[in-house]
């Protein structure tokens, strides 16, 4: 098999990267890093533990040569890491990537939208999960009101970038913000994308009663009378694309919860500190840091990334059960990049 037609057992090949550049955020969302556990004096990787630019530059040449084709950097909040202008422009420059893309909590994007696209970044996900200032400053866990964040979108946007929203809905705390959420960026024309409350992890206190479903959401956006679907530009396309029929806008779906996507996952995951993760919900992850530090050869390298997804079988969402969710142990969302 040619490297670059890699398959796990599924038959799945490997095509998206996300990246963790940091474990650190500055946000405290209840869903991902509750301060009740993530306080004041919780112990951070130190930076020596961190890959360096340079190191997840050589990895992320070594999956582009293995298929991938799209990066997408995350954290923890990828803009509290400095210098993250420098790593993209070297991403830039890797033979077979194609798309490089960013997700942010939005806070210090005002200050460091401009430096970002200068390096070459045009795509953004931000993430905003109600417009209600008291109800989003409780969900962050920082009192941050709604309105920095907006305003900073705004600016992104008119410096050029394309910048997607993405709410993680949860019953009976911010469901009742799916239709101004929807309404806002529809009037602005910007793509809203719906995130059912996943258990990734294992302290966010996920139970299924807590998941406002796929069905439900779109049903309140006014279901098939109001919406439409859109065609994917891609096959493993992860968001379940619509467009409005007045032709204003998007909304898109991530629902691995209610409408599993598990057949048609193309995404590795590298972490911060060097582990390579075949699954969002993975256990355990491969420690690829130990060979790049051990003076690994590419090939070396290589082989280990080919041994890992040629043995992959992972479709979690797929077999999720209560039971399965609240027992098996899961890597953090803050720690795996989401």
């Amino acid at each position: 098999m040619e490297a670059n037609n890699i398959q796990d057992r599924l038959l799945r090949p490997m095509r998206d990267l996300r990246i963790s550049v940091t474990d650190r955020c500055n946000f405290r969302c209840t869903y991902c890093m509750p301060k009740d556990i993530f306080g004041d004096d919780y112990a951070f990787m130190p930076k020596d533990m961190l890959l360096s630019w340079e190191e997840i530059t050589r990895l992320a040449g070594l999956f582009a040569k293995l298929g991938v084709h799209k990066i997408r950097l995350t954290g923890g909040e990828p803009l509290m890491r400095r210098g993250l202008p420098e790593l993209i422009r070297m991403l830039q420059g890797i033979h077979g990537i194609e798309d490089i893309g960013c997700t942010t909590n939005g806070l210090l994007l005002g200050q460091q939208a401009q430096s970002l696209y200068d390096a070459g970044l045009r795509r953004l996900n931000v993430s905003l999960d109600a417009l209600d200032p008291e109800l989003f400053g409780a969900m962050n866990g920082r009192g941050i009101k709604p309105a920095i964040i907006l305003q900073n979108i705004e600016e992104a946007r008119e410096i050029g970038f394309q910048v997607k929203v993405n709410m993680v809905v949860q019953k009976g705390v911010n469901d009742r913000e799916i239709v101004p959420m929807a309404a806002y960026f529809k009037s602005k024309g910007i793509t809203l994308r719906f995130i059912e409350f996943m258990d990734v992890g294992n302290e966010n206190g996920w139970n299924l009663k807590q998941v406002t479903a796929k069905r439900e959401i779109f049903d309140r956006l006014g279901g098939s009378s109001a919406l439409e679907p859109v065609t994917p530009d891609h096959p493993g396309e992860v968001a379940r694309r619509y467009s409005y029929k007045d032709g204003q806008a998007e909304v898109g779906f991530i629902s691995s919860v209610s409408e599993a996507f598990c057949s048609n996952c193309s995404r590795v995951r590298l972490s911060s500190d060097g582990k390579m993760y075949a699954c969002l919900f993975a256990s355990s992850g491969f420690d690829i840091r130990r060979l790049l530090r051990g003076c690994a050869s590419d090939e070396e390298l290589l082989a280990a990334i080919i041994s890992v997804w040629e043995k992959r079988e992972d479709r979690y969402s797929e077999e999720r059960t209560e039971h399965m969710a609240s027992n098996r142990k899961k890597i953090g969302m803050s720690y795996i990049g989401g």
